[in-house]
């Protein structure tokens, strides 16, 4: 399994020193969610952030969740800042093929957003052509943190699943110890939580139960 504390709920006044707590705390990635204030009523951060994670934890990979109605635009700036994985909405507006293969010519891994209400079958073209390395499901709709879990999207990720044995399927949205045995026991291997890990008073011990609850819920 994977898990990935979102930027999105750290405090943003020692957002250097949240970032090394994270590392520190045995996080597998870092998750930077970034918003236009047009695909997403927010705006959050830019290529700075990830520079800024890449510089103070060069070996938590930065994966770079793009909530923008054109992230065609800017995916060279999040790469050279450098990220490590890059996420577009099958929503977005561009063109989605294009610009996953893009992503992969800037080397950086290729993730695929599917909003609660997006069903499985949006995904069907880019995996059926190989352009993803991973399908993430919200089971919020994006833009706010804090937001509780919509169990909805479970069905998405178990018809992903099925369709793609191998891909890394990750949730974000409302993961705590309560939610996250839901999504593993439908499919999901990678879990984003903010508020759950930042907010917790000891972020290692919160990330260790993670990994408990995961193994119980996939029989491991």
């Amino acid at each position: 399994m994977t898990i990935l504390p979102s930027i999105l709920a750290a405090d943003l006044g020692r957002l250097a020193d949240e970032i090394r707590r994270a590392a520190d705390a045995g996080a597998d990635e870092l998750h930077v969610d970034v918003m236009d204030g047009a695909f997403v009523p927010n705006l959050s951060f830019g290529p700075d952030a990830v520079a800024l994670a890449a510089r103070v934890a060069p070996g938590l990979p930065r994966n770079v969740h793009l909530m923008l109605r054109r992230p065609d635009l800017l995916l060279d700036a999040f790469a050279k800042a450098g990220a490590s994985t890059i996420q577009i909405h099958a929503e977005a507006s561009c063109a989605v093929g294009d610009a996953l293969r893009r992503i992969r010519d800037l080397g950086c891994r290729a993730g695929l957003v599917l909003n609660p209400r997006t069903p499985a079958s949006a995904a069907a073209p880019y995996l059926g052509a190989g352009l993803v390395d991973e399908i993430l499901c919200m089971t919020v709709y994006p833009g706010f943190g804090g937001q509780a879990f919509m169990d909805a999207p479970l069905a998405t990720l178990r018809a992903l699943r099925a369709a793609a044995p191998d891909l890394r399927l990750m949730v974000d949205g409302g993961v705590t110890r309560a939610t996250l045995p839901r999504a593993a026991a439908a499919g999901a291997d990678a879990f984003v939580a903010g508020s759950a890990l930042f907010r917790a008073p000891d972020m290692a011990a919160e990330i260790a139960a993670f990994r408990a609850l995961y193994r119980d819920a996939r029989g491991l």
